[in-house]
This record gives structure tokens, sequence and C-alpha cells, in this order.
């Protein structure tokens, strides 16, 4: 699935190959797989954790909260 993670300043990552993204959720930490539902959801100050589909590396972000919408195997989370 293609992510891509954007702050006001900067775009801190973007990626075609993502297996799986974890998000600090408001109401608790949630993950996003390949072909999720349709999402919108606020974020609470944590860490992103990202693992790619082929070698299997993980990517942390920190952030201090944000947004995040997923719709057709495109994940976009707006972070501060």
């Amino acid at each position: 699935m293609k992510v891509e993670i954007i702050t006001p300043d900067a775009t801190i990552f973007t990626g075609d190959n993502v297996g799986l993204i974890q998000l600090p959720g408001i109401d608790g930490s949630f993950e996003v797989l390949n072909n999720h539902a349709p999402l919108i959801s606020v974020l609470r100050k944590g860490k992103i954790k990202l693992i790619n589909k082929g070698e299997k590396t993980e990517q942390f972000f920190e952030i201090n909260g944000g947004v995040i919408e997923v719709a057709n195997n495109k994940v976009l989370v707006l972070a501060e």
C-alpha cells in the first residue's frame, strides 16, 4: 500500500511498498493492513511504525498528533 506522512514543514515519508502501519490513535493504537476499509481517525502523540512488505524492515516516526485517512490502499497521515 502507498503511505505518505506529511507535516506542515515537509513530507517525512513516501513509500509504495508498506505492508503494515501502526498508529497511535486517540483511543489506543491501531494497525492498517493492505486492502483496509476506508477510515478517517484522529491521532495522538506517539510513534508511527511502518513495516515494509518485501524486506520486513521497520521504520519509526515520532509525531505530536494528527489525522489519518485510508482509502483505496493509500494511507495519508497529516502529522504535527
